[in-house]
Order: structure tokens, then C-alpha cells, then sequence
């Protein structure tokens, strides 16, 4: 288990980490990402940074066979690297959305979407008509400064009834504030009758912390969450 402060990892990656999770402004962060799109594979290489691996197994898990006909919609798909995982699992349909061209066209490189679209989330809807995914993934992107939590209700918009959605955060310190109203806004919505929640996994390894202050315990890594709701299949009637 790796100790002390910078927990191993280059600077430049420690560097790049908190620059995309300072809550600067969108567009600057957005040319941040952009600007990183060339060395981010390799980056969270060395973070270990598991969330991909660990949302594509429990979607899969979750999701009825077939799944080579089915159509997913892979929200924030930076690099593809959630794409590479649901691939490996059979998926086969794979469209992906990300507010940083630069990374879309590493997204592209990798052949595995069928569809890539820009679109900055929180700022603009979906560019899919309501009802047209079997599974909308949102990993690595619903954390502070990066997108709100208020766009439940879209990706929603976009999931077939009785379709998936899998989502995932962190619970390093920085983010609990965050993790909290996304919480909130996930139970709100089950407590309407608008999705169900299948599944809420807590990950101790989820990624190698770039500081001391957000490891868990000493561990020198940070802890995520992998959550999976099914969008409920008849339409919720208001009461009243």
C-alpha cells in the first residue's frame, strides 16, 4: 500500500488532477481537458483509476442478455476508456457525448462508437430524442465543478423504460458536499416513482489520491461509489 505525501505519482499528473477539480470556470476547464486529451490514458493510468472497469462489470451485471443489440449512450466519454470496457462485455451499439472536442477525437481514434457528439452537459440537453437508450452511463464526470446534479431528469429524458443507468462519484473529502446532493436528487427521483435503484457500491480503491488530505484513512487512495437505477417502465402519475 502506498504512503506519504504525492503518493508516488508524477507532478504533472498530481498538477493536472487538481486543475480539472479547482472549479474554474467551464470553458477554461474545458480547454483544460482539451489540453490533456493527448497524455489522459496514461495519466489515469497511474492513477489506477478503476471507475470504467468497475461501472462497465456492474452495468453488465445488471443489464439481460443480449447486449450486442443494445444501445448505449456513454455521457462524458472523455477518452473511451468506459467504451473499451463495455466493448469487452459485448456491448456493441456504443454512441458518447463530451463537453472537450479534444477528447472526442480521442474517442474517435478508438473506433468503439458508432455515434460521438459534442455537447456540454448542464448547459445544453442531450442530442437524442427521450426514450432512446437501453443504457446511459455517466462515469467519472458527476463530481464538484464538473457536472450538476441537476441533470438527472435529461439523462433520464434520453433512458428507455425499464432501462439503465449507471452512474458514479467519488467520496474523497472535496467531493462529499457534492456526493450529498446528488444523493438527494437520486432519492427524490426514486421517491417519485421515476427510476429504482438497483445497486449502491462503495469502491475503498477507487483511485490513487493526489494528496494526503483527500486519501482514505491513509490508504493513498481515494474511495467512489458506482450507482445503477433502472428508469421505471410505466409513466409515474402525480397525485392529486
Amino acid at each position: 500500500v502506498p504512503s506519504g505525501t504525492g503518493m508516488g505519482l508524477p507532478a504533472a499528473v498530481r498538477d493536472q488532477v487538481a486543475a480539472v477539480h479547482r472549479g474554474s470556470a467551464l470553458p477554461e476547464r474545458l480547454r483544460l481537458y482539451d489540453g490533456w486529451a493527448a497524455r489522459y490514458e496514461q495519466d489515469v493510468a497511474a492513477l489506477e483509476y478503476r471507475a470504467p472497469h468497475l461501472a462497465a462489470a456492474s452495468l453488465a451485471f445488471a443489464f439481460p442478455a443480449p447486449r450486442a443489440e443494445a444501445r448505449l449512450l456513454d455521457v462524458a466519454c472523455g477518452t473511451g476508456l468506459v467504451a473499451r470496457e463495455l466493448h469487452r462485455r459485448g456491448f456493441r451499439c456504443l454512441h458518447g457525448v463530451d463537453g472537450s472536442a479534444g477528447m472526442l477525437e480521442r474517442a474517435r481514434s478508438t473506433g468503439l462508437y458508432q455515434e460521438l457528439r459534442l455537447c456540454v452537459l448542464g448547459r445544453e440537453p442531450l442530442p437524442a430524442p427521450a426514450e432512446h437508450y437501453d443504457a446511459v452511463t455517466v462515469v467519472g464526470a458527476l463530481g464538484e465543478g464538473q457536472v450538476p446534479s441537476t441533470v438527472l431528469p435529461e439523462l433520464l429524458r434520453v433512458t428507455k423504460p425499464g432501462g439503465f443507468l449507471c452512474l458514479t462519484t467519488r467520496s474523497n473529502p472535496s467531493n462529499l458536499r457534492y456526493k450529498a446532493e446528488l444523493e438527494a436528487a437520486l432519492g427524490q427521483l426514486e421517491w417519485s416513482g421515476a427510476w429504482q435503484k438497483l445497486l449502491a457500491q462503495e469502491v475503498v480503491y477507487w483511485e490513487r489520491a493526489t494528496t494526503e488530505e483527500e486519501s482514505t484513512q491513509g490508504t493513498g487512495y481515494i474511495s467512489g461509489v458506482v450507482y445503477i437505477y433502472q428508469k421505471c417502465p410505466v409513466p409515474h402519475l402525480e397525485e392529486g
